[in-house]
């Protein structure tokens, strides 16, 4: 699911839940199955901004970005600290290493691009723009990306319903306001630890506007893969998933989900 609920309160460092970081892989089948990959528009637009095809996928998972980015024509090593992630990524004949990236070991090799893909506020943001840094040649492309939800107004208050009748002194609530703002604050982030290597230019910001459409049974398919998942007792969450199945047949049982694909993006000069 392309949201955090550690994005939510600027209080919290999501790079220090390692524990979360790292549950993912729990069912790989089922993220890689059920998460949305990036719109071509965002994967053009790095490969353009980049000198080569040497590409370096942080947190890469299952592989959704590194595929994306092998069909544009790049070569993609992919390093993430799940075995069970990296277990899977490598069945389609993807070159994964596994490590936190801040403790990977290059071994002297060297990357027109570093990408990564809804992954970047697990990494300690400003070890991990030194060290993206360190492997990027010269004018090598840093490409930190998230998608952001950008629900229908009906969806988003059918969503907020059911999680505050579930959980109702839960702050995990990814519907309660518009996502963006909060996203914004862990761009933000990610700029400062890029500015303070002192090895990019001035960080970008760009933003890719796409849909999906998504039938009941894909959305409840998806949610076992939310952070919030983790975060409340399996009952609550196996009722959150049901209520929200109720909602979404009261919806009709189909709804198009809008996503803001936002990039955070800077080349290294020094």
């Amino acid at each position: 699911m392309p949201t955090s609920p550690f994005v939510q309160s600027p209080a919290l460092e999501p790079h220090r839940a390692r524990e979360a970081a790292e549950s993912f892989g729990a069912d790989a089948e089922r993220y890689d199955r059920t998460r949305p990959g990036y719109p071509d528009a965002l994967v053009e637009a790095v490969v353009a901004a980049s000198p080569g095809p040497d590409v370096l996928d942080v947190g890469c998972g299952t592989g959704i970005a590194s595929r994306q980015f092998r069909a544009a024509g790049c070569r993609v090593l992919g390093v993430d600290v799940d075995p069970r992630m990296a277990a899977f990524a490598r069945r389609d004949g993807s070159a994964v290493e596994v490590a936190a990236f801040e403790d990977w070991d290059p071994a002297g090799r060297s990357f027109d691009a570093v990408v990564a893909g809804q992954t970047w506020h697990w990494v300690d943001p400003a070890a991990g723009a030194a060290k993206a840094a360190a492997v990027l040649r010269p004018g090598g492309r840093l490409a930190l990306f998230w998608n952001v939800f950008q629900p229908p107004p009906e969806v988003a208050a059918a969503f907020d319903e059911v999680h505050r009748r579930v959980l109702p002194d839960s702050p995990h609530n990814p519907w309660a306001a518009p996502a963006l703002p909060g996203y914004s604050l862990l761009f933000d982030k990610a700029a400062d630890g890029v500015r303070g290597t002192g090895a990019f230019d001035e960080p970008e910001r760009w933003r890719f506007d796409w849909e999906r459409h998504y039938r009941r049974d894909e959305w409840l398919d998806q949610m076992p893969t939310a952070g919030v998942a983790g975060l409340v007792p399996p009952d609550a969450f196996a009722a959150l998933v049901a209520g929200t199945g109720e909602a979404l047949d009261a919806l009709g049982g189909t709804f198009t989900m809008g996503y803001a694909a936002v990039v955070v993006t800077a080349t290294r000069t020094a």
